[in-house]
């Protein structure tokens, strides 16, 4: 007995520790951590994340059928959930056949874009699938974020538009399945997905064209679509193929004999189509094609042998035809079929007539523009004699006509005419140090290795640290990894307007290290920013905490938000070719002890539109520079709202509500105007003041993206504003007057 204690007492300790270890040995970070909790919030609690609480350690959970989270190196690879919602295959249709938010969606409060906005904040997700959870909204193109995924599976659910043509950027995809959603609409282009394996199109609205592919694929299913043109040859270079599904949907044309013989071709579903013809007596069949699905379409003639041949190990289906094989009793009759083709077969137009077509109406054009030309030209010539008639004697300035052409949208001016070569004038003023190339020991020095307690944080572009360098001033490391393998010559041209990125109102850049990890390559793979460090906390915080935001009353406000303006000023035209696209945050804004606004996370390594992006290869999801650009001005006016109202704003709906606030305050009384500002200004405000920057703001939140204003509107307004204010202030106006 005494040595089963003996042997208890030192067995039980080790016990312990063994079920305890995993828990304390792999934990994810903060950052991850909640990023689960935001999406357990924004799928508004589903069955499946049940139960989770502060102490819940992701990476151990036990899998389920509804549920698997799977952790490497302390990261989330693999997410899987599976809802109980129905989806759109197994609903009753629409009569007007839009969607409708109902029981089996999630509710309207759901935004689809806010949702995968925390989700590709798991920045190594390798497998995410998220089934039958009722998401409803177009697929929102920052899909291309995760960066690293190998599987994404989004059926049963309620996404409905176009396919984001990101998709294509996911060049580690090899499962693709979108299967039994609202998609309608072309396929994007998916040659680039040259290890894709499955894709899985089902139950969709999508058409006419067969998608472009890559030859790489096992398995494709594009079923109960609304395709409609011939199976395109190039599916002959298919080698690995072995299941091909294009049922229910509107396929032309004779079936190709070539895709019987595919060399792994296993399952052929051809059912339910409009395909017509005879199909040859003597094609071959691959020896493991084990279902041929061909029932239901416009055949005719008599099967080929080696599909009429009675095998155990092949299955084939030819019922509804007008084949002259098998049991006529569920053939249609030969005329059915000749009739049916002739009604579903393209019109050939003549191509004499339509050459001639087209030569008038290109005739009918030119006559056209000439007409306009001419026209065009009288009537700037009495423009021209009218103004000079009327031109003013004197050159005084009327305040009412520039405050009405202020808070319009300019037309665009010369882009390189903006540009402004202060630059290094700049630098030396902010009494920054020379711009420098560090090495790769000397970044692995300042962040000592890179040590998690340095890990500041991380986002689409990459993490964070903070570091030190050798004088003791503390500085911020930007890990960029690169998307694809570039040459160090082709990045000469970003380095170039990178050591440019230095201004006032922005986190200036201090240099930079281009790293290759593979010493048989010298194509780069990853590039480190080194930023100067702006202590004092983010606009955000300021906001967030009563505490700090008694500090910020509407004066230090304008301040804030005129710097933050003059920072994408320079971001658009201090430099050639300007940075766009730089996805603005107020908790991206931070503040020096003085107050001063820097703009810390922007585009750090800008390129010509239409030009090979290093962060994310073929830039799909910038059109041109003024989209970007316009972007860019609707998000600093969420920023300018966010200041104003004093409230948080996470959503897009958030933003449209507190915006039809301030535009009913507008329109309605000025009362309610101050009413819908943030209480802790109340009081420290002109009234002109605060209208002027309202109206400037709804501009820049315009849904119309031609009509918001440039930066240099943006810009003149808050100006205005704070030159108004400082009138007020000055002429010890009190609070109750406006």
């Amino acid at each position: 007995m005494e040595n089963l204690w003996v042997w208890f007492h030192f067995l039980f300790p080790a016990l312990v520790l063994a079920v305890l270890a995993p828990f304390s040995m792999a934990q994810l970070p903060p950052s991850e951590t909640r990023v689960l909790f935001q999406v357990q919030e924004l799928l508004e609690y589903p069955a499946a994340l049940q139960g989770w609480t502060n102490w819940t350690n992701f990476c151990y959970l036990p899998p389920s059928p509804s549920l698997r989270v799977v952790c490497s190196n302390n990261r989330v690879t693999e997410f899987t959930i599976v809802g109980n919602k129905s989806s759109p295959s197994h609903s009753p249709k629409l009569a007007s056949g839009k969607f409708k938010v109902s029981h089996q969606t999630l509710s309207e409060r759901f935004s689809i874009d806010s949702f995968f906005t925390v989700l590709t904040k798991l920045s190594s997700l390798q497998v995410l699938s998220l089934v039958s959870l009722g998401l409803w909204g177009p697929l929102p193109s920052k899909i291309n974020r995760f960066w690293s995924l190998e599987v994404l599976n989004v059926s049963s659910n309620f996404i409905y538009g176009q396919l984001p043509s990101s998709i294509a950027s996911l060049k580690n995809l090899r499962s693709l399945v979108l299967a039994d959603n609202l998609f309608n609409g072309s396929v994007p282009d998916l040659k680039s997905l040259v290890v894709l394996q499955e894709l899985n199109l089902g139950d969709n609205h999508l058409g006419p064209g067969f998608p472009s592919l890559s030859n790489s694929l096992v398995s494709i299913i594009v079923s109960n679509n609304s395709f409609r043109s011939q199976i395109p040859s190039k599916v002959r270079n298919f080698a690995q193929l072995q299941q091909f599904d294009i049922s229910s949907n509107k396929f032309l044309e004779p079936i190709p004999s070539f895709l019987f013989s595919l060399p792994s071709i296993q399952n052929l579903s051809l059912a339910k189509n409009q395909l017509r013809g005879t199909l040859p007596i003597n094609i071959s069949c691959n020896d493991e094609l084990k279902l041929v699905d061909i029932s239901h379409n416009l055949l005719t003639g008599k099967l080929p042998s080696c599909l009429a041949s009675k095998s155990s190990n092949r299955t084939v289906l030819y019922s509804w035809n007008c084949l002259s094989s098998g049991n006529s009793k569920y053939q249609h009759p030969y005329r059915f079929c000749h009739k049916e083709a002739l009604a579903v077969k393209p019109p050939i137009k003549s191509k004499k007539r339509e050459s001639s077509i087209k030569v008038g109406l290109i005739l009918a054009i030119i006559g056209g523009v000439m007409a306009m030309a001419g026209i065009l030209g009288l009537l700037i010539l009495v423009i021209v004699r009218r103004t000079n008639e009327r031109k003013p004697k004197d050159n005084k300035f009327d305040r009412s006509v520039a405050d009405k052409m202020s808070i319009r949208s300019s037309p665009r001016s010369n882009m390189d005419a903006r540009r402004l070569p202060q630059t290094m004038r700049l630098a030396a003023a902010l009494g920054l140090p020379p711009y420098r190339v560090f090495t790769l020991e000397e970044i692995e020095d300042l962040t000592n290795n890179f040590d998690p307690s340095n890990l500041i944080g991380e986002g689409s572009q990459g993490q964070l640290y903070k570091g030190w360098l050798r004088d003791g001033s503390v500085v911020l490391v930007k890990c960029l990894k690169l998307k694809q393998k570039l040459l160090p010559q082709s990045l000469a041209q970003h380095m170039e307007v990178l050591s440019q990125m230095r201004h006032r109102h922005l986190a200036s850049i201090l240099g930079h290290c281009i790293v290759n990890y593979q010493d048989h390559s010298n194509a780069a793979s990853a590039v480190f920013i080194v930023l100067e460090y702006v202590s004092n906390g983010s606009l955000r915080d300021y906001l967030s905490d009563w505490r700090k935001k008694e500090m910020l009353k509407w004066p230090q406000r304008m301040v804030i938000t005129i710097g933050v303006a003059r920072g994408v000023q320079f971001l658009h035209t201090g430099t050639a070719p300007g940075v766009f696209g730089n996805n603005l945050k107020i908790e991206n804004v931070l503040l020096d002890d003085s107050l001063t606004a820097k703009i810390s996370s922007y585009n750090f390594l800008p390129f010509k539109v239409g030009s090979e992006s290093p962060l994310h290869g073929q830039d799909n999801h910038i059109s041109s520079a003024e989209t970007a650009e316009k972007e860019d001005i609707f998000q600093l006016g969420v920023i300018l709202l966010e200041v104003i109202t004093g409230k948080r704003i996470t959503s897009a709906i958030e933003v449209s509500d507190l915006k039809y606030q301030l535009e009913d305050g507008l329109t309605e009384s000025a009362s309610k105007l101050r009413a819908a500002t943030d209480p802790s200004i109340q009081g420290s405000f002109a009234y002109q003041s605060l209208k002027t920057t309202v109206e400037i703001t709804l501009n820049c939140l315009c849904k119309d993206s031609s009509k918001r204003p440039s930066i240099e509107d943006v810009l003149w307004n808050l100006q205005y504003s704070i030159q108004v204010q400082e009138g007020w202030t000055s002429s010890g106006n009190l609070s109750t007057q406006m």
